[in-house]
């Protein structure tokens, strides 16, 4: 939510948390600069920055995402993202839910 809310000048930032099956589904969408392709890979690196002078009027050092990633991979989870440069930005994370 806070990258989406830093790189979302104009547009809106939407989160929608549902339920599918034993999975919780958090998706993070934003209509904000876009991430460029080349990029989508690395994102997830820590100190990876893709646009490092908004990064530094922001106060932003590259490890947010890489922290997102690690926890959701410990709980079993999935991230995955699609994104388009000057349109915007999805993340999703689905993660399972616990039996009890």
């Amino acid at each position: 939510m806070d990258n989406a809310i830093k790189y979302t000048d104009e547009g809106k930032v939407q989160l929608d948390i549902v339920q599918a099956d034993n999975n919780l589904n958090t998706k993070v969408m934003d209509t904000g600069i876009g991430i460029p392709e080349e990029d989508r890979k690395r994102i997830f690196e820590r100190f990876f920055v893709v646009d490092k002078s908004r990064s530094r009027k922001s106060g932003g050092t590259g490890l947010g995402l890489s922290i997102v990633k690690h926890i959701t991979l410990l709980h079993s989870g999935n991230i995955s993202i699609d994104s388009k440069p000057g349109v915007g930005t999805n993340f999703q994370i689905e993660l399972p839910m616990n039996e009890d």
